[in-house]
């Protein structure tokens, strides 16, 4: 079940930023700085159109989707993170030292 929340919730993750990307800027935060000024700030015919109410869509579901996920999860045993553990590091075989060369007299 939290299999396929979580591939559910990576789809609507994934759709969420398309849809976002695809949005015309409108030149500044929230609108401000456009063309059509404070009267139309917010008005129902600039929020009504496709891209954004396809936007709430997705945002509510990846809100459901991640509030789910976070509930299910919350009985689970924690999982120790790998940083939790000392690495392990191969041991190589050890290779004998060359045969030192014998030392010759300087009489």
């Amino acid at each position: 079940m939290a299999t396929v929340l979580l591939i559910l919730f990576l789809l609507v993750t994934l759709a969420m930023i398309g849809v976002i990307l695809v949005q015309r800027s409108e030149g500044g935060g929230l609108g401000i700085g456009s063309s059509q000024g404070m009267g139309s700030f917010m008005s129902g015919r600039g929020t009504a159109n496709l891209l954004t109410r396809t936007t709430a869509i997705l945002g509510t579901a990846f809100m459901v989707l991640a509030l789910a996920l976070a509930m299910l999860g919350k009985g689970q045993q924690p999982r120790g993170s790998l940083l939790d553990q000392p690495p392990t590091i191969p041991t190589a075989p050890a290779v004998p030292a060359p045969p030192a060369l014998p030392s010759v007299p300087t009489n």
